[in-house]
């Protein structure tokens, strides 16, 4: 692979990212249910730039992570004139420092600092197309770090593949909500990050479905139950993310 599939990749997100219509009213209105006006939230793994997007049109101000080198000169570009958003080119981890970057130049939406997790989706068929042609070295951060330095968030969105538990553990302070993203076939991280939460503070949890930008239960729920569900058939056809709030 070379400089071509890092331009096709970096194409394919923004076509996936920006280009569905009305996806982002879609996320305008669930993210409406956390946050509003004023309120701070961070980005991590913020990729393409359209979870920004719904949160500063939400009059959010907002910190975003990204620490592909591409996709953070993207970030800048894009919101060089908005003084409300900040970015930050670095992953976040269990520990501040440097960490080994594993690069999809074709698929850059499954980049991951988690080997482990990459490893175990060479044998998951959703991921048979992928391969991670390329490491490089970048720069971590924690959330307990971010919080420092910011303040505490009113929402932060979770999009690391695979690095969700070390991201958790890095976090000591309870947020008002969150969210992060699960795969069917790896539900055990899913319970390893609520564990975590519950032993920070009294959450509920909700889920959505792919990119639906709807959460699927009325009711919140634990962590008990919400496992549960993931692990329903129904459920389990397609990944999505975790919703996180204080109750």
């Amino acid at each position: 692979m070379g400089p071509f599939d890092r331009v096709l990749g970096v194409a394919r997100s923004l076509a996936i990212y920006h280009a569905i219509p009305r996806r982002q009213r879609r996320l305008r209105r669930l993210y409406a249910e956390f946050v509003g006006a004023g309120d701070l939230v961070f980005d991590l793994g913020a990729h393409a730039g359209n979870r920004v997007r719904s949160f500063a049109s939400l009059g959010c101000r907002v910190v975003a992570l990204e620490p592909q080198p591409d996709f953070a000169r993207l970030l800048r570009a894009f919101f060089a004139h908005s003084p409300a958003i900040v970015i930050v080119e670095a992953a976040v981890a269990d520990a501040p420092g440097r960490a080994s970057l594993s690069i999809s130049d074709r698929t850059p939406t499954v980049t991951t600092l988690a080997a482990a997790w990459r490893d175990a989706r060479a044998r998951d068929p959703d991921f048979a197309g992928v391969r991670w042609n390329r490491r490089i070295e970048v720069d971590t951060t924690t959330l307990d770090a971010l919080i420092e330095r910011f303040g505490v968030p009113a929402f932060v969105k979770i999009d690391v593949e695979g690095s969700e538990p070390a991201v958790f553990a890095g976090l000591t302070h309870a947020v008002p909500a969150l969210s992060f993203e699960y795969l069917p076939r790896a539900l055990d991280q899913v319970e390893t990050c609520v564990r975590r939460l519950s032993a920070l503070g009294r959450y509920r949890f909700n889920w959505s479905i792919g990119e639906s930008s709807r959460l699927e239960s009325h009711d919140w729920l634990d962590g008990d139950e919400l496992v549960a569900t993931l692990r329903t058939p129904a459920a389990m056809r397609r990944p999505g993310d975790v919703y996180a709030r204080l109750s």
